[in-house]
């Protein structure tokens, strides 16, 4: 996390722009323009910002009691712990601080997240269901079946979901079941998960709009899977406690479902894992597409605004959902394989 920390703000530090003037858009007078800077201390040199950085984003960070210091503990509003005093400072305890979106200004950048994680939470867990359920059923088969025509043709399917780009099946499945057969299906091209009702009674869930991006989103995993799940069953089918339990009697689908299909199960939570964290930032297009009102459409608002902020705590969200997915993993691990140890 620190790596990504680091790298997310040079990163968005070097591109051209004063940030002062985005804040303000075209407000701005010389007075406005070196109070803002002041404030946010856009007017210390780069290496004094980065160091504000991190201790606004470190759940334990150290803050002076000056009222024109900008980690000034009164922008946390009251939700921090005080531990200990190091000379003029206060060490604290809090959550991490992701500052101030430039065109909502006095809204928290962690607001506005919050606004829009849990649709995208909602459309990654449904897209990964959909891959892992439909990818092990259609890897499992391909495997009993192997060098069949049905192999082949599932074989081949799994290709073109890994081959064909989100955005691309996006647009594709909302014109054809969204436009073209919107009679038969009762989907949407565009909507999100919350919509305004039309007599203006406030809003109301619409579940279906979940369906087409939730599926396009599990198309390239699902490919993933199938390939995965059929190579890992075929290698653990010519495992020595295999022939010993068909020399024995057990039916095939005894073995496939009680011995063989855990242990292949590994390689296949691997990629659902990575999938699931990248879900999170490859939902950008989708989400864009469909309408969903979710993390990677606001990323893409944020930068057609310049709203950096907004963007720089989006992306530290997806790397931190990358660490803990991982750790998960790992764990999750143990309790499939006794062989793996933590």
């Amino acid at each position: 996390m620190f790596g990504v920390v680091s790298v997310v703000f040079f990163l968005f530090n070097v591109l051209p722009g004063d940030p002062a003037r985005m804040m303000l858009d075209q407000r701005e007078d010389s007075e406005q323009l070196e109070a803002v800077k002041r404030k946010y201390g856009f007017d210390k040199p780069i290496s004094t910002q980065y160091l504000y950085y991190l201790n606004d984003l470190s759940p334990i960070s150290g803050h002076s009691s000056s009222i024109t210091d900008y980690t000034y503990l009164e922008k946390y509003q009251g939700s921090y712990v005080p531990l200990f005093k190091v000379g003029k400072s206060t060490i604290v305890l809090k959550w991490p601080y992701l500052r101030e979106s430039f065109r909502s200004q006095g809204k928290k950048v962690s607001s506005i997240i919050k606004e829009t994680l849990p649709n995208t939470i909602l459309l990654a867990f449904a897209s990964i269901i959909i891959a892992m359920i439909a990818g092990v059923f259609l890897g499992v088969v391909a495997a009993l079946v192997k060098n069949s025509f049905l192999d082949r043709l599932i074989t081949i399917v799994g290709t073109i979901g890994m081959s064909v780009p989100s955005f691309f099946s996006a647009i594709l499945f909302a014109w054809i079941f969204g436009y073209l057969l919107a009679e038969y299906t009762g989907l949407n091209m565009t909507g999100s998960l919350r919509e305004v009702d039309d007599y203006g009674e406030g809003t109301h869930l619409q579940w279906k709009n979940l369906i087409l991006p939730a599926i396009v989103l599990g198309i390239r995993p699902l490919g993933v899977i199938i390939q995965l799940m059929r190579s890992s069953l075929l290698e653990e089918l010519n495992q020595n406690y295999i022939l010993t339990a068909r020399a024995k009697g057990l039916k095939m689908s005894v073995i496939v479902r009680k011995h063989a299909l855990r242990n292949a199960l590994n390689p296949v939570i691997t990629a659902a894992s990575g999938w699931l964290a990248s879900m999170l930032a490859g939902a950008v297009f989708v989400e864009y597409i469909f309408g969903w009102n979710g993390l990677g459409k606001l990323i893409v608002e944020a930068l057609n605004e310049l709203d950096l902020p907004v963007v720089m705590g989006a992306v530290l969200v997806i790397g931190f959902t990358f660490v803990i997915i991982n750790i998960l993993v790992d764990v999750l691990y143990a309790k499939l394989d006794p062989r793996v140890k933590i």
